[in-house]
């Protein structure tokens, strides 16, 4: 048996499944396809997460596009962080190409351009399904580790959600907050203090400027009601198809506080929502995230943490998550060392730290007796990339050089026509674009300082009655009292009596003089 036939029988072994698997291309050796040596992923392993990594202009945001779509026709919804805005295209049907065909026909695939259901999400200005989430469904943990807060400041929050919740004040938004942390340290400090004991003025004005820190960015629009139901993203359409929800970043990339907020949202809420599933044939959802580097750059140590912490428990929920980035070296060894699949694009030597990262992402990679993978790294064609990923039994793949299956959507962004179409069919704008401002804690606050003051300023008014009335009954007493006195002194009597005993006692006085 010559090579290429060993290295056939080694790639059909690896990658035989005896379940339902996406297919991701073919294997290459010394840079030629071979037949038959389809490079698959088992769907009931996608829940094991992965990477999608490479240089810029390799064609990772492609390879991220068959994912989605392979992913899609099996019926899985998808959630993808659109942070460069270049996915939108899933949408429309692809344009067919000669070397389209010709790369399929190598795979062995046949080519059908076909549009896919897409719904259009935003936590910020950009069009699409408004997605929002209240301050109380985030707690005062995951609060907290939004605001990046030490533990004493930390203890301030959840002393403010646990009045709120004592008191029956919902927190919906950031100004129900902040009003409520307000009245706790001016008004309400003495109520407060009777119940709960005192909050330091000083953490109170180091929360107040970390939560103006992330109304800078925008987080005030994605605070509030009506809060986004993680159930409405694993809908299909009536042709069976996963919806791939694309979420609108593009105008994010300087606003990670937001994302990060965003993102720590969505992950609590899908693990807090979503029941088990423990080895199921196949995912519930899966969640890519593209241009992960920019986020583990900007990252809070919360979102870092959140993140290392959901990705080894959310498998179990039916929940896969793959990460699409420059360097496996962007991704916190804890994340990386949990992912299934690595899918890896071409990488570039041109400085020696570009060749030690190199070296380093291909001991990443299992040993393989048919690649140097640290030369074949840096002589991936666009199109192709180093693939390995775990089969049913959770063992990994054999790596392969893969020629990868062409997009069967198109390969650009919709048009602003195609993305107000999208926009004015989708029913999910109708339920969630709605803005809703029911009255919460802000309210509650206001007509409790509203009521306060008019409670006092009626005391006042009838502590001056009062007085007011005392003062006028002295005056009446001093009144009669005076008029007695006129009336007894005005008598002729009384008069010449007065002057008959000065007189008397005049007299008197001189005879001791003398």
């Amino acid at each position: 048996m010559d090579r290429t036939e060993q290295f056939r029988q080694h790639i059909s072994d690896g990658y035989t499944f005896k379940g339902d698997a996406i297919v991701l291309g073919t294997a290459m050796l010394d840079t030629v396809a071979v037949p038959h040596t389809q490079v698959k992923v088992p769907l009931k392993m996608l829940n094991r997460h992965g990477m999608i990594s490479g240089a810029t202009g390799t064609g990772k945001t492609k390879t991220l596009q068959v994912l989605c779509e392979q992913v899609s026709a099996k019926g899985i919804p998808v959630l993808i962080m659109d942070i460069k805005g270049d996915v939108s295209g899933m949408a429309q049907p692809g344009n067919p190409h000669p070397k389209i065909d010709e790369r399929m026909e190598k795979i062995g695939e046949t080519w059908q351009p076909t549009a896919f259901p897409v719904e259009l999400l935003s936590i910020s200005e950009e069009p699409g399904v408004r997605l929002r989430a209240t301050v109380s469904e985030f707690g005062p943990v995951l609060f907290s580790k939004i605001l990046d807060l030490n533990d004493t400041q930390q203890g301030v929050v959840a002393l403010v959600f646990k009045y709120c919740d004592d008191n029956g004040m919902p927190l919906l938004d950031l100004k129900d907050f902040r009003k409520t942390l307000h009245y706790l340290t001016n008004d309400g400090k003495d109520e407060l203090a009777a119940e709960y004991g005192t909050i330091n003025s000083a953490s109170a004005g180091t929360i107040l400027r970390k939560i103006v820190e992330i109304e800078e960015q925008g987080a005030d629009t994605f605070f509030g009601e009506r809060s986004f139901d993680v159930a409405d993203l694993l809908r299909t359409d009536d042709r069976g198809l996963g919806y791939i929800n694309v979420m609108r970043l593009t105008d994010l990339q300087d606003r990670p506080k937001l994302f990060s907020t965003f993102m720590l949202s969505l992950l609590a809420e899908v693990y807090g929502t979503f029941e088990e599933v423990g080895d199921a044939d196949a995912p519930k959802l899966i969640i890519v995230v593209d241009e992960a580097h920019l986020i583990f750059k900007e990252a809070s140590k919360a979102l870092l943490d959140q993140i290392e912490t959901i990705i080894k428990l959310i498998r179990s929920k039916g929940v896969g998550i793959f990460f699409c980035t420059q360097l496996p070296t962007d991704v916190p060894e804890a994340v990386l060392s949990q992912l299934g699949l690595k899918v890896q694009h071409a990488l570039r030597a041109f400085t020696a730290k570009d060749r030690k990262a190199i070296k380093m992402t291909a001991e990443n990679y299992p040993i393989s007796d048919y690649y140097a993978t640290d030369e074949v790294l840096t002589q991936l064609g666009i199109g192709e990339a180093l693939i390995t990923g775990l089969n049913e039994k959770g063992i990994p793949t054999p790596l392969a050089h893969t020629l990868l299956v062409a997009p069967r959507s198109r390969m650009d962004v919709l048009n602003e026509q195609e993305i107000r179409g999208l926009i004015t069919t989708s029913r999910l704008v109708n339920k969630y674009n709605e803005t809703v401002d029911r009255e919460s804690a802000y309210e509650m606050l206001e007509k409790k300082l509203e009521q306060a003051s008019k409670a006092a300023a009626k005391e006042a008014a009838k502590d001056t009655s009062g007085t007011r009335q005392t003062a006028g009954s002295s005056r009446t007493s001093r009144r009669r009292q005076k008029s007695t006195l006129e009336q007894v002194t005005g008598s002729r009597a009384f008069n010449t009596a007065i002057r008959e005993l000065s007189r008397g006692l005049l007299g008197a006085l001189i005879k001791g003089i003398k």
